[in-house]
């Protein structure tokens, strides 16, 4: 469910098509962003294989907590709801992914992890507010420069995406609401509403 609807020509596309399989075999429903990437099925493309790249260079559990802090900055539910599910999936309980969502500062996580959820909000919100601080700052949580920049890469692929699909008015699908319960997807609706079945 978006503001923008693809022709039938433009689902039918076998690129189109291989979106959407995708998608099938990662979440186990067709999401309502592959849809709407039916409109420009290359740049979907391109953007996965960057995500790919990027995810692949950092802590994965990092790279969900960069992700989202990044997500509900920037007013983003759909973001917000499939990287809460992917923490809660494979990193922390239920009662946790809600607490990180209320305030991450007290969630129990490590000083390591909510600084880099601080520096990507930081980035998110405006990149040349960063200065040599913040980075000495990360450094000081054993993060080396490498992860630092990895950080912001996160950061610069999360911005593009929320861009994408809140500008194009892209909701949540349901199946995220299953997956999180109802308390833990209040919490991260930050923007648009999940849609309903």
């Amino acid at each position: 469910m978006s503001f923008l609807q693809p022709s039938a020509e433009q689902l039918g596309t076998p690129e189109a098509v291989q979106i959407r399989a995708a998608d099938l075999a990662n979440w186990g429903f067709p999401t309502n962003y592959s849809e709407l990437f039916a409109l420009a099925p290359a740049a979907y493309a391109a953007w996965a294989e960057l995500n790919k790249s990027i995810k692949a260079g950092m802590d994965p559990r990092r790279y969900e907590l960069a992700t989202l802090a990044v997500a509900m900055r920037r007013g983003s539910t759909y973001c917000s709801v499939a990287h809460g599910v992917q923490l809660q999936s494979r990193f922390y309980d239920t009662e946790t992914v809600r607490r990180i969502a209320a305030d991450y500062h007290d969630a129990g996580l490590d000083e390591a992890d909510v600084a880099i959820m601080d520096f990507a909000v930081k980035a998110a919100d405006g990149p040349a507010s960063i200065t040599a601080a913040d980075v000495a700052g990360l450094r000081e949580h054993g993060l080396d420069d490498r992860d630092v920049f990895q950080v912001l890469l996160a950061v610069g692929a999360r911005c593009f995406f929320t861009t994408v699909l809140e500008g194009a008015g892209a909701q949540a699908d349901p199946e995220y609401l299953d997956r999180l319960g109802a308390d833990t997807a209040a919490a991260l609706t930050v923007g648009r509403p999940i849609a309903v079945s």
